[in-house]
Protein backbone atom coordinates (compact mmCIF):
# COMPACT_ATOMS: atom_id res chain seq x y z
CA UNK A 1 0.00 0.00 0.00
CA UNK A 2 0.89 4.00 -0.97
CA UNK A 3 0.21 5.04 2.68
CA UNK A 4 2.35 2.64 4.31
CA UNK A 5 5.53 4.60 2.97
CA UNK A 6 4.94 7.38 5.36
CA UNK A 7 7.60 7.37 8.50
CA UNK A 8 6.40 7.69 12.10
CA UNK A 9 8.78 11.02 12.56
CA UNK A 10 7.15 13.87 9.73
CA UNK A 11 9.88 15.86 8.12
CA UNK A 12 9.77 18.39 5.43
CA UNK A 13 11.54 20.77 2.99
CA UNK A 14 11.73 24.00 3.58
CA UNK A 15 14.60 26.46 1.31
CA UNK A 16 16.81 23.84 0.12
CA UNK A 17 16.86 22.08 3.67
CA UNK A 18 14.76 18.24 4.66
CA UNK A 19 13.88 19.00 8.41
CA UNK A 20 12.23 16.50 10.77
CA UNK A 21 9.35 17.39 12.73
CA UNK A 22 6.05 19.43 11.71
CA UNK A 23 6.56 23.23 12.11
CA UNK A 24 8.46 26.20 10.58
CA UNK A 25 9.33 29.39 11.38
CA UNK A 26 8.50 32.62 9.68
CA UNK A 27 8.40 36.12 10.12
CA UNK A 28 5.75 38.31 11.28
CA UNK A 29 5.20 39.92 8.23
CA UNK A 30 6.01 37.26 5.50
CA UNK A 31 3.34 38.00 3.05
CA UNK A 32 2.71 33.96 2.24
CA UNK A 33 1.04 34.34 5.85
CA UNK A 34 -0.13 37.28 6.18
CA UNK A 35 -2.34 37.47 2.62
CA UNK A 36 -1.63 33.54 1.20
CA UNK A 37 0.61 35.51 -0.92
CA UNK A 38 1.91 31.71 -2.26
CA UNK A 39 1.20 29.22 -5.26
CA UNK A 40 1.09 25.87 -4.77
CA UNK A 41 0.57 22.09 -6.45
CA UNK A 42 -0.31 18.67 -5.18
CA UNK A 43 1.24 16.09 -7.21
CA UNK A 44 0.67 12.19 -6.12
CA UNK A 45 3.67 10.13 -6.80
CA UNK A 46 3.44 7.10 -8.59
CA UNK A 47 6.15 4.19 -7.85
CA UNK A 48 8.02 6.68 -6.31
CA UNK A 49 9.32 8.35 -9.31
CA UNK A 50 9.30 12.27 -10.50
CA UNK A 51 9.41 10.71 -14.29
CA UNK A 52 6.38 8.50 -14.11
CA UNK A 53 4.24 9.64 -16.66
CA UNK A 54 1.11 9.73 -14.06
CA UNK A 55 2.98 11.64 -11.65
CA UNK A 56 3.09 14.62 -14.15
CA UNK A 57 6.01 15.82 -12.66
CA UNK A 58 6.77 18.55 -15.84
CA UNK A 59 3.37 19.81 -15.89
CA UNK A 60 2.51 20.91 -11.80
CA UNK A 61 5.98 22.58 -12.59
CA UNK A 62 4.85 24.58 -15.68
CA UNK A 63 2.02 25.23 -13.38
CA UNK A 64 3.53 26.85 -10.82
CA UNK A 65 6.09 28.60 -13.41
CA UNK A 66 3.08 30.39 -15.29
CA UNK A 67 1.78 32.02 -12.27
CA UNK A 68 5.05 33.26 -10.80
CA UNK A 69 5.12 34.54 -13.92
CA UNK A 70 1.62 36.19 -14.08
CA UNK A 71 2.55 37.53 -10.91
CA UNK A 72 6.01 39.21 -11.61
CA UNK A 73 7.56 36.37 -8.47
CA UNK A 74 11.05 35.44 -8.47
CA UNK A 75 11.45 31.75 -9.94
CA UNK A 76 12.68 28.87 -7.70
CA UNK A 77 15.92 27.00 -8.13
CA UNK A 78 14.25 24.19 -10.03
CA UNK A 79 16.92 21.83 -9.17
CA UNK A 80 16.59 22.34 -5.60
CA UNK A 81 13.21 22.09 -5.82
CA UNK A 82 13.12 18.80 -7.21
CA UNK A 83 15.67 17.75 -4.96
CA UNK A 84 13.37 18.37 -1.77
CA UNK A 85 10.65 16.66 -3.95
CA UNK A 86 13.31 13.49 -4.28
CA UNK A 87 14.31 13.29 -0.78
CA UNK A 88 10.10 12.72 0.26
CA UNK A 89 8.76 10.60 -2.56
CA UNK A 90 9.97 7.39 -0.22
CA UNK A 91 8.18 8.31 2.43
CA UNK A 92 4.70 10.05 1.06
CA UNK A 93 2.70 9.18 -1.94
CA UNK A 94 1.74 12.36 -1.75
CA UNK A 95 3.12 15.64 -2.07
CA UNK A 96 2.06 19.53 -1.91
CA UNK A 97 4.66 22.19 -2.90
CA UNK A 98 4.45 25.79 -2.06
CA UNK A 99 6.39 28.49 -3.51
CA UNK A 100 6.61 31.73 -1.92
CA UNK A 101 7.24 35.40 -3.88
CA UNK A 102 10.74 35.32 -3.21
CA UNK A 103 11.74 31.99 -4.76
CA UNK A 104 11.42 29.67 -1.56
CA UNK A 105 10.30 26.75 -1.72
CA UNK A 106 8.21 24.61 0.80
CA UNK A 107 6.90 20.89 0.36
CA UNK A 108 5.14 18.65 2.41
CA UNK A 109 4.41 15.05 2.19
CA UNK A 110 1.30 12.95 3.14
CA UNK A 111 -0.84 9.98 2.79
CA UNK A 112 -3.44 9.27 0.11
CA UNK A 113 -7.36 9.68 1.99
CA UNK A 114 -8.11 6.93 4.19
CA UNK A 115 -11.48 6.29 2.20
CA UNK A 116 -10.37 6.46 -0.97
CA UNK A 117 -10.67 2.94 -2.92
CA UNK A 118 -14.01 3.75 -1.15
CA UNK A 119 -14.72 6.87 -2.83
CA UNK A 120 -13.91 5.27 -5.94
CA UNK A 121 -16.32 2.54 -5.83
CA UNK A 122 -19.06 3.93 -4.12
CA UNK A 123 -18.92 7.84 -4.68
CA UNK A 124 -19.38 10.17 -2.66
CA UNK A 125 -21.99 12.85 -1.20
CA UNK A 126 -21.45 16.56 -2.60
CA UNK A 127 -22.86 20.00 -1.45
CA UNK A 128 -23.87 22.71 -3.58
CA UNK A 129 -21.82 25.53 -1.83
CA UNK A 130 -24.78 28.02 -1.75
CA UNK A 131 -25.42 30.42 1.58
CA UNK A 132 -27.46 33.47 2.04
CA UNK A 133 -24.14 34.79 4.44
CA UNK A 134 -21.14 33.66 2.10
CA UNK A 135 -20.51 33.82 -1.40
CA UNK A 136 -18.23 30.64 -2.34
CA UNK A 137 -15.86 32.33 -4.69
CA UNK A 138 -12.27 31.48 -5.50
CA UNK A 139 -9.46 34.21 -5.26
CA UNK A 140 -7.80 34.49 -8.61
CA UNK A 141 -9.55 31.26 -9.66
CA UNK A 142 -7.01 29.82 -12.75
CA UNK A 143 -4.23 30.29 -10.06
CA UNK A 144 -3.57 28.16 -7.42
CA UNK A 145 -2.56 30.23 -4.60
CA UNK A 146 -2.62 29.91 -0.59
CA UNK A 147 -5.33 32.13 -0.49
CA UNK A 148 -7.59 29.29 -0.39
CA UNK A 149 -10.18 30.09 2.34
CA UNK A 150 -13.26 30.05 0.30
CA UNK A 151 -13.00 26.11 -0.93
CA UNK A 152 -11.47 25.42 2.69
CA UNK A 153 -14.80 27.10 4.36
CA UNK A 154 -16.75 25.26 1.53
CA UNK A 155 -15.56 21.56 2.50
CA UNK A 156 -15.70 22.28 5.93
CA UNK A 157 -19.50 23.39 5.97
CA UNK A 158 -20.17 20.46 3.43
CA UNK A 159 -18.52 18.02 5.75
CA UNK A 160 -20.80 19.24 8.65
CA UNK A 161 -23.84 18.34 6.56
CA UNK A 162 -22.44 15.19 6.23
CA UNK A 163 -21.04 15.27 2.46
CA UNK A 164 -17.24 14.99 1.41
CA UNK A 165 -16.69 17.49 -1.16
CA UNK A 166 -18.69 20.82 -1.71
CA UNK A 167 -19.40 22.04 -5.08
CA UNK A 168 -18.74 25.85 -5.84
CA UNK A 169 -21.22 28.04 -8.01
CA UNK A 170 -21.03 31.51 -9.54
CA UNK A 171 -23.87 33.87 -9.26
CA UNK A 172 -26.03 32.52 -11.66
CA UNK A 173 -26.00 28.92 -10.28
CA UNK A 174 -23.89 27.65 -12.70
CA UNK A 175 -21.76 24.65 -11.53
CA UNK A 176 -18.18 25.41 -11.74
CA UNK A 177 -15.70 23.10 -9.96
CA UNK A 178 -15.94 21.13 -6.05
CA UNK A 179 -13.47 22.18 -3.59
CA UNK A 180 -10.24 20.44 -4.69
CA UNK A 181 -11.30 19.22 -8.54
CA UNK A 182 -12.81 19.34 -11.57
CA UNK A 183 -16.07 18.29 -12.21
CA UNK A 184 -17.15 15.92 -15.11
CA UNK A 185 -20.63 14.52 -16.38
CA UNK A 186 -22.03 12.14 -18.88
CA UNK A 187 -24.80 13.06 -21.11
CA UNK A 188 -25.71 11.99 -24.98
CA UNK A 189 -22.50 9.68 -25.41
CA UNK A 190 -20.15 12.44 -24.41
CA UNK A 191 -17.85 13.75 -21.75
CA UNK A 192 -18.88 17.60 -20.21
CA UNK A 193 -16.44 19.97 -18.19
CA UNK A 194 -17.23 23.27 -17.15
CA UNK A 195 -14.65 25.58 -18.91
CA UNK A 196 -11.64 27.69 -17.99
CA UNK A 197 -13.07 30.50 -18.59
CA UNK A 198 -15.78 30.12 -16.40
CA UNK A 199 -13.65 31.04 -13.52
CA UNK A 200 -12.49 27.41 -12.34
CA UNK A 201 -8.79 25.86 -11.92
CA UNK A 202 -7.24 24.54 -14.70
CA UNK A 203 -6.23 21.04 -12.76
CA UNK A 204 -3.17 19.18 -14.25
CA UNK A 205 -5.63 16.25 -14.23
CA UNK A 206 -8.41 17.82 -15.97
CA UNK A 207 -5.78 18.85 -18.65
CA UNK A 208 -4.68 15.19 -19.41
CA UNK A 209 -8.06 13.52 -19.08
CA UNK A 210 -8.99 16.06 -22.54
CA UNK A 211 -5.92 15.57 -24.05
CA UNK A 212 -6.24 11.13 -23.90
CA UNK A 213 -10.37 11.63 -24.44
CA UNK A 214 -9.58 13.67 -27.66
CA UNK A 215 -6.63 11.31 -28.81
CA UNK A 216 -9.62 8.52 -28.17
CA UNK A 217 -12.13 10.12 -30.65
CA UNK A 218 -14.10 11.10 -27.50
CA UNK A 219 -15.31 14.97 -27.36
CA UNK A 220 -15.67 16.51 -24.36
CA UNK A 221 -17.78 19.33 -24.02
CA UNK A 222 -16.66 22.27 -22.38
CA UNK A 223 -19.42 24.52 -21.95
CA UNK A 224 -21.35 25.94 -18.45
CA UNK A 225 -22.96 23.81 -16.07
CA UNK A 226 -26.44 25.48 -15.92
CA UNK A 227 -28.73 23.92 -13.31
CA UNK A 228 -30.97 22.79 -16.37
CA UNK A 229 -27.86 20.93 -17.55
CA UNK A 230 -26.72 19.32 -14.42
CA UNK A 231 -30.45 17.59 -14.34
CA UNK A 232 -29.88 16.11 -17.44
CA UNK A 233 -26.16 14.77 -16.75
CA UNK A 234 -26.13 10.53 -16.66
CA UNK A 235 -23.43 10.52 -14.33
CA UNK A 236 -20.50 13.16 -12.75
CA UNK A 237 -17.40 12.83 -11.17
CA UNK A 238 -14.55 15.26 -9.85
CA UNK A 239 -11.22 14.50 -10.28
CA UNK A 240 -7.41 15.66 -9.39
CA UNK A 241 -3.98 14.36 -9.34
CA UNK A 242 -4.54 12.63 -5.88
CA UNK A 243 -7.65 10.95 -5.80
CA UNK A 244 -7.82 10.65 -9.71
CA UNK A 245 -11.43 9.46 -10.79
CA UNK A 246 -14.05 9.75 -7.95
CA UNK A 247 -17.63 9.81 -9.16
CA UNK A 248 -20.30 11.79 -7.15
CA UNK A 249 -23.57 9.59 -6.31
CA UNK A 250 -25.19 12.87 -4.37
CA UNK A 251 -25.51 15.87 -4.59
CA UNK A 252 -27.37 18.11 -1.69
CA UNK A 253 -28.61 21.49 -2.80
CA UNK A 254 -30.84 23.91 -0.28
CA UNK A 255 -33.93 21.25 0.64
CA UNK A 256 -33.57 18.79 -2.59
CA UNK A 257 -31.60 16.00 -3.57
CA UNK A 258 -30.52 14.48 -6.80
CA UNK A 259 -29.19 11.13 -7.30
CA UNK A 260 -26.49 10.14 -9.91
CA UNK A 261 -25.52 6.24 -10.61
CA UNK A 262 -21.86 5.82 -9.53
CA UNK A 263 -21.53 2.44 -10.98
CA UNK A 264 -21.68 3.93 -14.01
CA UNK A 265 -20.00 2.13 -17.14
CA UNK A 266 -17.82 5.09 -18.40
CA UNK A 267 -16.04 5.51 -15.08
CA UNK A 268 -14.31 2.00 -16.01
CA UNK A 269 -13.72 3.68 -19.41
CA UNK A 270 -12.50 7.11 -17.68
CA UNK A 271 -9.85 5.49 -15.62
CA UNK A 272 -8.21 4.02 -18.45
CA UNK A 273 -6.05 7.26 -19.04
Amino acid sequence: MENARVMSKPCFWYNGQLIEGNSLSLTIDEPGFIYGATVFTTLRVYHQSLDHPLTHWTNHCHRLQSSLQAFGWQQPDWEQLRQGAQSLITLYPVLRITLFPDGRELIMGRPLPANLAQWQEQGITAWVAESSSVKFHRCLPTHKTGNYLSPWLAKQMAQNMGAQEAILVDNHGNWLETSTGNLWGWRDGQWWTPPVEAGILPGVMRSHLIKWLTCQNQRVREEPWSPELVGQLDAIAYTNCVVEVVPIHRVIQENSERVYDPLHPVFQDLRKY
